[in-house]
């Protein structure tokens, strides 16, 4: 089963909805360090120099940097997947090399695997 050409354009506009999403939630806790290959670090807020300040400068980074990795690895995901459409490898799973279903696509369009694999 390939992937028509419309059914490609409804995945491809949800893959580019999510990668502006991922992008926006991003810079509101990171900093873009290489935009193009979705990489960011976790941006370290001065808040003030008195010892209370300071802790709550490390909380922060510290609630922002398991979030910061998630979302990266997601917006990555994305990119990947739109960069296959354009190779023409999209839909098919990284493990089995057999084609991933549309139904799982629809789901997760930046889906990796198949659901036997997955």
């Amino acid at each position: 089963m390939a992937l028509n050409k419309t059914t490609l354009e409804e995945l491809k506009s949800a893959l580019l909805k999510e990668k502006n999403a991922l992008e926006q939630d991003l810079t509101k806790i990171a900093r873009p360090v290489d935009k193009a290959m979705g990489d960011y670090e976790t941006s370290f807020a001065e808040i003030g120099n008195d010892r209370e300040d300071n802790t709550s400068e490390v909380e922060q980074y510290t609630d922002d940097l398991p979030i910061e990795i998630t979302l990266e690895k997601k917006l990555k995901d994305v990119l990947e997947a739109l960069e296959e459409m354009e190779q023409g490898t999209y839909g098919i799973c990284k493990n089995c090399n057999q084609e991933i279903s549309l139904e799982r696509l629809r789901a997760n369009p930046a889906a990796r695997t198949c659901i036997n694999c997955g």
